[in-house]
């Protein structure tokens, strides 16, 4: 494992949780040796060795912006085969100089990527999301048919990646109850409906919906779905955390390499105390190293 930051900031957390591992320092720009038991710091000296915990800052958002750019060169290079972040504050980020809202747009941006989308996976539940960290009413204005035409088409063709062989996706209604016709709102009939009949016939995928957002997600759960696809990031986000909070890994769909990460955000109240709980990181680190074994034998695995 290749971990990105920096290497007195480290130590010192170390020290502090009273953690003993032994691992090897390599400054940015120096080459990564895949031979190397031990795990490896990729030092970038851009904190000066510590970084108040629970505070936002510019500093800090930026050495994490520099933490993900670096990540991403050694992924493009083929140094390593996959990245899994940890949290990020969007309010240090931008502090910091980055005007993206999260990961997945500072990831789309990087890469280059034209299509790309945020994706929840869990034990018994796989979500993909229409649109991540936007006001509410901007949300609301993208669901319309061309971009749930690409989300679909981007699930299916990576669940297919993953093993999952024509996926069984289900699109959540905007409105209450699917706007019952209408009556409740028009986005079901003017945009979600027309994207679904697209999809079934243009690229023969199994999609149907919208199915009101109440019970897909639970029906999701029960094994009737592979995977959901929702309208707004809190309309995933609250499902994904009452059924699999821990659990879950984020995933970035759309990516020329593998990235995952946590289900939750930078928890600033308990910072620094020594008790923030790591199995969903745990769970990233390991989704992504199934993953990228899959990439390299060209063999499916079920997610």
């Amino acid at each position: 494992p290749v971990i990105i930051g920096d290497a007195q900031l480290l130590a010192h957390t170390a020290r502090t949780l009273d953690l003993q591992c032994g691992y090897d320092i390599v400054r940015r720009g120096e080459p990564l040796l895949k031979d190397i038991d031990a795990p490896v710091i990729y030092h970038l000296d851009n904190v000066g060795g510590y970084v108040a915990p629970g505070v936002e800052s510019g500093a800090a958002g930026r050495a994490a912006g520099e933490y993900i750019e670096a990540a991403v060169e050694l992924c493009a290079s083929g140094d390593i085969d996959a990245m899994s972040t940890a949290p990020i504050n969007k309010r240090a980020l931008f502090l910091g100089g980055y005007s993206f809202p999260g990961h997945t747009e500072f990831l789309a941006h990087l890469t280059g990527a034209e299509e790309s989308a945020m994706a929840f996976v869990a034990s018994n539940l796989r979500i993909v999301l229409i649109s991540t960290h936007v006001p509410l009413a901007e949300a609301i204005r993208m669901v319309e048919r061309e971009r749930i035409v690409k989300i679909v088409r981007l699930a299916d063709r990576e669940l297919n990646r993953w093993g999952i062989t024509n996926p069984r996706l289900a699109v959540a209604a905007l409105n209450p109850h699917g706007a019952e016709g209408g009556l409740f709102g028009v986005e079901e009939l003017a945009e979600i409906v027309p994207a679904i009949e697209e999809c079934r016939s243009g690229g023969h995928i199994d999609v149907s919906g919208p199915y009101s957002a109440d019970t897909v997600f639970l029906r999701a759960s029960r094994g009737e779905f592979d995977a959901v696809i929702a309208c707004y990031h809190d309309q995933a986000m609250i499902p994904v955390k009452c059924l699999s909070f821990g659990e879950a890994v984020n995933v970035t769909l759309g990516l020329p390499f593998i990235r995952t990460s946590v289900d939750h955000g930078t928890a600033f109240d308990i910072a620094g105390k020594g008790v923030a709980e790591h199995s969903s990181m745990v769970a990233a680190i390991m989704l992504a190293a199934r993953l990228a074994r899959v990439e390299e034998s060209d063999r499916p695995v079920e997610v």
